[in-house]
């Protein structure tokens, strides 16, 4: 179960029932519109994609050391975010899970060749279009590496494509050389992937239940994720330019690291857009928190919390470190208020696939809603498009 506290620590607003037609219209472009296929839950992820999902993660787990996901952005974001949100601090996985493809370190790329070198690998490589450097760059590395290493039929086992279903460079690679292949969906963008394929094989293979994701999405009261779209609008308004995600579990860097792409991505553009940032207390109360206490008034936060973990009891407190967390949270948000850094707090009662579900569906709704308000397209992404092309352009040029 998830809470969602979007009062206690925020000003009173006098005008957010001016906001009910416009979410309302909001509501019918999120079922009729372009790239909104993730909005709809049994058209994101249908049982017969994930009896394959099912069938293939069985298969991976039983045939390598380590699986490693080649992608970019939304292809592993979050994936990554939510393994590493139920993965043991100081112990790996079996098969052990890599995420590759987020930079282009030679020393890293150097250090996995030999890591993997006497271990059995597969690889699942995500790109709609094949096209993305990074992913390409250390896919045509690794594919070059693991020619050496098995023959063509074992390597056949070993290649898993995620990738459009028609055109590409990785879906004319499938047709040639016959690899397991996944659809990404062509009406879902990457950074609203995660409770399709893309985010759900690794997650089976981690070995959690991909159906309790999918069960806590549909069981999301959306108006929340509305609310928080509402909220952060309203505040933007009144000079409120940076959100801070903020989580006092570290496990869930990784998952406001997916929030930031999210709501970035969507919303950073037409010089519009809340920059979000990410933040892990209580560590960042020691660095960012004088900022967040005293700093320039630009700022809020949404407070991402975990009620329940372990129970360690501190003696000395009469409290396990959750309730200390929970009410150093508070605290902390009680104290901002003073600044006028106001806080949302998003509570979830455990750590669970099903809360994880649900809360990543809320971040997207609330992600696409708030772009709606400003009159911007949640599903493109020209600024990253821009570069693309220059570098692209660049290449070109030396290799003339």
């Amino acid at each position: 179960m998830i809470t969602f506290d979007f009062v206690s620590y925020m000003k009173e607003f006098s005008n957010l029932d001016n906001y009910d037609s416009k979410i309302e219209k909001i509501k019918y472009k999120l079922k009729t519109e372009d790239m909104t296929d993730w909005y709809d839950l049994n058209k994101s992820i249908t049982e017969d994609v994930i009896n394959d999902i099912l069938d293939t993660s069985d298969y991976i787990k039983d045939n390598c050391d380590v699986f490693i996901i080649i992608g970019t952005g939304g292809s592993v974001l979050g994936a990554k975010g939510i393994i590493d949100a139920f993965k043991p601090y100081f112990k790996n996985n079996n098969p052990e899970i890599i995420f590759i493809g987020t930079s282009l370190s030679s020393t890293y790329l150097s250090d996995l060749i030999d890591y993997i070198k006497d271990k059995e690998v597969i690889i699942n490589v995500i790109s709609k279009s094949g096209t993305t450097l990074e992913t390409n760059l250390y896919f045509d590395y690794l594919y070059k590496e693991l020619t050496k290493k098995y023959e063509s039929d074992e390597l056949n086992k070993r290649i898993i494509v995620t990738t459009d279903d028609k055109e590409g460079k990785l879906r004319e690679l499938v047709n040639k050389e016959g690899y397991k292949s996944f659809v990404l969906p062509s009406n879902i963008g990457g950074r609203y992937s995660t409770l399709t394929v893309v985010g759900l094989l690794p997650v089976a293979v981690f070995g959690l239940n991909i159906y309790e994701f999918i069960e806590g999405a549909k069981g999301l009261n959306k108006d929340m994720a509305f609310s928080h779209a509402i909220i952060r609008d309203a505040l933007y308004r009144e000079g409120k330019l940076v959100e801070s995600f903020t989580a006092y579990e570290p496990k869930l860097l990784s998952l406001l690291e997916l929030a930031k792409q999210l709501f970035a991505e969507t919303q950073g553009k037409e010089n519009k857009g809340i920059l979000p940032v990410a933040s892990i207390n209580t560590a960042d109360l020691h660095s960012l928190g004088q900022f967040y206490q005293e700093g320039a008034q630009i700022l809020f936060e949404t407070v991402i919390n975990i009620n329940k973990t372990k129970d360690i009891y501190i003696e000395k407190y009469d409290k396990n470190l959750d309730e200390l967390n929970m009410m150093i949270s508070n605290q902390v948000a009680k104290s901002h208020v003073k600044n006028t850094t106001y806080s949302n707090f998003i509570t979830m009662n455990e750590l669970t696939p099903y809360n994880i579900g649900q809360l990543i569906y809320f971040l997207e709704i609330s992600a696409a809603t708030g772009a709606y308000l400003l009159n911007l397209n949640p599903f493109n992404q020209p600024g990253v498009n821009e570069y693309k092309t220059l570098v692209n352009k660049e290449l070109l040029n030396e290799n003339k």
